[in-house]
């Protein structure tokens, strides 16, 4: 297949990002006075948005996850953006997929002002044609929306969804390449549990961030 347009997920895909999300997530949760789970549980909110995995995850009422989402970017846009490192390899990759005339796409549920800075320190910005996040009042927040997002800025409709492929490592880019009707890539070196990226039929996986590379440079 010919794509052309490489949409790519951040945590969990471009950066190894849990030692700044789960302490921001147990800042949170420790203002707020609540109980705080294992970090194995923890992890399981990387991926989703935050409002969901604070419900869902650690158990909090929506008005309850509203207050954790405050404090949680009390930390996290001054300290815990920056608890983070680049997957090694991967801007060999970005940069190599970017010399081939693909165009990158971010689209990540994390707020696209935090995902800029978070591209501008790591010298990846650069690479991205165009960078789509969620917004902070949560308006646009399921990974489909941002993907929807993407490709209305993108102006691509109808059958120039073909060129285009989801580069993600949880469910929820697999859900929301299949509901804005693209492909799907699932990298397993990220924070999915084992076996969630064949469940939820990513249509391809690759195990590591040169299979990453090789998938795109063979086709």
């Amino acid at each position: 297949m010919a794509w052309k347009y490489l949409f790519f997920d951040l945590d969990g895909t471009l950066t190894d990002s849990q030692e700044g999300i789960i302490n921001c997530i147990k800042y949170a949760l420790e203002e707020l006075q609540k109980p705080i789970p294992a970090d194995d549980e923890l992890l399981k909110m990387v991926g989703p948005p935050l409002r969901d995995g604070f419900c869902e995850v650690v158990g909090l009422s929506r008005p309850e996850a509203e207050e954790a989402i405050h404090k949680y970017r009390e930390r996290f846009g001054t300290v815990g953006l920056f608890e983070n490192r680049l997957y090694d390899g991967i801007e060999q990759v970005l940069a190599t997929l970017q010399e081939r005339g693909f165009l990158l796409v971010l689209t990540t549920s994390k707020p696209e002002e935090y995902s800029v800075r978070i591209l501008e320190h790591f010298k990846i910005r650069k690479y991205f044609t165009e960078i789509i996040g969620s917004t902070m009042d949560g308006s646009r927040n399921k990974k489909g929306e941002i993907i929807q997002e993407a490709l209305n800025r993108l102006r691509i409709i109808g059958e120039q969804k073909k060129e285009v492929i989801m580069i993600g490592d949880r469910k929820y880019d697999i859900i929301g390449a299949k509901e804005c009707d693209i492909a799907s890539v699932g990298v397993s070196y990220g924070f999915a549990p084992k076996n969630e990226l064949e469940e939820y039929r990513a249509d391809y996986i690759v195990d590591d961030v040169q299979g990453l590379l090789s998938f795109f440079i063979r086709r």
